[in-house]
């Protein structure tokens, strides 16, 4: 069984939707993540069999990756690597989103500098 590869518009959407959680918080980085840069793969679920879509950001300043499950579903996350502008002791390490595109939710995840 083979997935189709989502199209330009969910794949923009996507894009928009990781780089609107960390604008969120006031940061920014740039114009990441660009649809057109992306790799895909397939992963089969070995219960259900159902075949999802990969798509990966590598080989830059960040990583990041998305899955596009056949009911329409997305999981997506990116790699932001800044200083959280309002808590000096941690770092934004990633941003995620979830959902469809008409209604997608997000949160960052954060992690503490070592000390």
């Amino acid at each position: 069984m083979t997935a189709s590869l989502p199209d330009n518009a969910t794949g923009e959407a996507v894009c928009a939707a990781l780089r609107a959680q960390v604008e969120k918080l006031g940061l920014s980085i740039g114009d990441e993540p660009v649809w057109a840069d992306v790799v895909f793969e397939e992963e089969t679920d070995p219960y259900s069999q159902e075949v999802s879509v990969l798509a990966y950001w590598r080989g830059k300043a960040r990583f990041g990756k998305a899955t596009f499950f056949p009911d329409g579903r997305i999981f997506a996350e990116y790699q932001v690597l800044l200083a959280h502008p309002a808590k000096a002791d941690f770092y934004v390490d990633t941003v995620e989103i979830w959902g469809r595109p008409e209604k997608f939710r997000g949160d960052a995840v954060l992690a503490e500098y070592a000390k």
